[in-house]
C-alpha cells in the first residue's frame, strides 16, 4: 500500500486488528474456497493474508509495492509459522507476476483507492483468476459494530478521519468502479455497498 510506514502499522494491531479475523471468515463465506492459490493484492503487513492461512489451506501470495510491509510480512510470517503458507512479493496490481488462469481466490482490503490504473489492476485479476475463481475487493470493517469502535478510535487520533474516509467512497463509488470494470468487459458477480462495506466480487 502506497505511504505505508509505522503509523498505519499501528493502526492495523490496534484499531483495526479486530476486523481481519471476521472479514476472512466473511470472504470464505461468500466464495467457498478454501483450497489452492490465493493472491492478496496490497496486503500491507498482512493481517488478511495471515488470517485466511489460519482458517484456510490456500496458499497465499502477498502482493504489495511497499519494502517495509513486506518486511513486516516476512516478520510476522515467521512468527506465526505461517512461512509455507504465506509468500510476501514486492509487485504491484497493475502486473502480477503470474500466469493466466493462476489463482482460485483473489482478495485485497483498502489498497483499491491507491492504485495508479484501477482499470489495468481489474483486467489484470481477471486475467489471473481461475475459471470459476472469484476476486474480493474493496474495503469493509466486518460488521457495522466493529465500524463504530473502528471509528471511535480512529477520530481520537483523527478527528477527520471518517469525513476523509467518505471523500475515498465518493471519489471511488460503486457507480464508477461498475462502470470500469464493464468497460473492460469484467462481468460484476455482485456489489456490496453499505455504509461500513464496501466490496466488488467478480467470478470468472
Amino acid at each position: 500500500m502506497a505511504g505505508f510506514g509505522d503509523d498505519f502499522e499501528k493502526i492495523v494491531k490496534g484499531a483495526f486488528a479486530p476486523i481481519y479475523p471476521v472479514i476472512a471468515k466473511q470472504i470464505v463465506d461468500k466464495c467457498k474456497i478454501t483450497k489452492g492459490n490465493c493472491i492478496d493484492v496490497g496486503c500491507g503487513s498482512g493481517p488478511l493474508s495471515i488470517m485466511l492461512a489460519k482458517i484456510t489451506d490456500l496458499d497465499i501470495y502477498a502482493l504489495d509495492i511497499s519494502t517495509k510491509a513486506i518486511g513486516l510480512l516476512k516478520d510476522k510470517i515467521e512468527t506465526e509459522d505461517l512461512s509455507k503458507r504465506i509468500k510476501p512479493m514486492l509487485n504491484d496490481a497493475e502486473s502480477m507476476p503470474f500466469d493466466d488462469g493462476f489463482a482460485d481466490l483473489i482478495v485485497s482490503r483498502g489498497s483499491m483507492f491507491f492504485w495508479n490504473d484501477q482499470a489495468k489492476a481489474f483486467k489484470e485479476i481477471y486475467r489471473v483468476l481461475k475459471p470459476n475463481g472469484m476476486a474480493y475487493i474493496g474495503c469493509g470493517f466486518g460488521t457495522v459494530e466493529l465500524f463504530e469502535e473502528v471509528k471511535k478510535k480512529m477520530e481520537e487520533i483523527d478527528p477527520q478521519w471518517d469525513e476523509n474516509r467518505k471523500k475515498r467512497l465518493e471519489n471511488d463509488d460503486a457507480s464508477k468502479i461498475e462502470r470500469i470494470i464493464k468497460d473492460e468487459k469484467i462481468p460484476i458477480h455482485e456489489i456490496i455497498d453499505e455504509d461500513s462495506e464496501y466490496w466488488i466480487i467478480l467470478k470468472k
